[in-house]
């Protein structure tokens, strides 16, 4: 949701900054704990090979480097950390050395809130945020919901992902749907009339994209955007010439490095957290 208002020298292990960040970082800076965290919370990270696990692991690192990780009112824990610099990696992870020019913090709060910022009696259900004016250069997350993205592979959704397509997004200079990789012009008009027609056929009730894509252009690349890391075979299949669209957008095809038995769905009982993020109980939230 949007507010309304290197170069790899694998000889060397070494990843350089670009776009005016010089710090370069070594996979020897890459503390060992975070492997097995990675290995077992994101399927994404699991399905690479070794050497582009080094190379995930020097840009999460990297990540760190120039993007604080805060919490409001609970201690953010490694695994919140990892599961952020996760989030951020895998979109640009077809662009080595490509980092976020207009973010240098995020925020997690310990379950959603509204425009106000509160959560303890919300008055909305925002699980996650960019800024802009006095927030610019801020990210907002639910940690709950940002968990609950990696524990469910079934669902299409991933707020971190969402949020961190519409940073990308703003490369240049503005979130207006368009990716950022589409500097030639001559990609910009397929992707527009692409953008139209998925738009239309979810006002249509005749897509499996979520309905909150056709809110406007911003939000359908973010939701289409999760959904080709969340389920990529499935959009593939439902959703072909997207998807040959997104691959070029992300520069990586999903559906040859993730394996369809892994998009399993998050068991859920009664009085299981609800994924949705809300922090209620499913029997009391998406169940009800």
């Amino acid at each position: 949701m949007i507010e309304v208002m290197v170069i790899v020298g694998l000889a060397s292990v070494v990843l350089w900054f670009i776009f005016g960040r010089e710090r370069a970082v070594t996979i020897e800076e890459v503390p060992p704990k975070w492997a097995p965290i990675l290995e077992e919370k994101v399927r994404y990270y699991r399905a690479l090979t070794p050497e582009k696990k080094k190379d995930f692991k020097i840009e999460v690192a990297r990540f760190f480097s120039y993007v604080k990780i805060n919490g409001v009112h609970f201690d953010v824990t490694l695994e919140d950390r990892l599961l952020v610099a996760a989030s951020a990696v895998i979109p640009l992870f077809g662009f080595p050395g490509w980092d976020y020019q207009h973010l240098d913090e995020v925020v997690l709060f310990p379950r959603h809130f509204d425009r106000e910022f509160n959560f303890q009696d919300p008055k909305e259900m925002i699980t996650g945020l960019v800024g802009n004016g006095p927030m610019e250069g801020k990210m907002i997350l639910s940690v709950i919901a940002l968990r609950a993205g990696f524990d469910n592979t079934q669902d299409k959704e991933n707020v971190g992902i969402h949020e961190f397509i519409h940073i990308h997004d703003k490369e240049d200079g503005e979130i207006d749907g368009v990716p950022a990789a589409f500097v030639d012009k001559s990609f910009v008009l397929p992707w527009l009339k692409q953008v139209e027609g998925e738009m239309s056929a979810i006002h249509n009730r005749e897509s499996s994209l979520q309905s909150y894509g056709g809110t406007n252009k911003q939000e359908f690349l973010a939701v289409a955007g999760e959904y080709f890391f969340e389920r990529p075979h499935l959009l593939k299949k439902k959703h072909p010439e997207l998807y040959s669209m997104l691959v070029k957008t992300f520069n990586q095809d999903p559906t040859e490095l993730l394996s369809k038995s892994e998009e399993r769905p998050l068991e859920l009982g009664r009085n299981s957290p609800c994924p949705c993020g809300s922090g209620e109980k499913y029997k009391h939230c998406c169940l009800a």
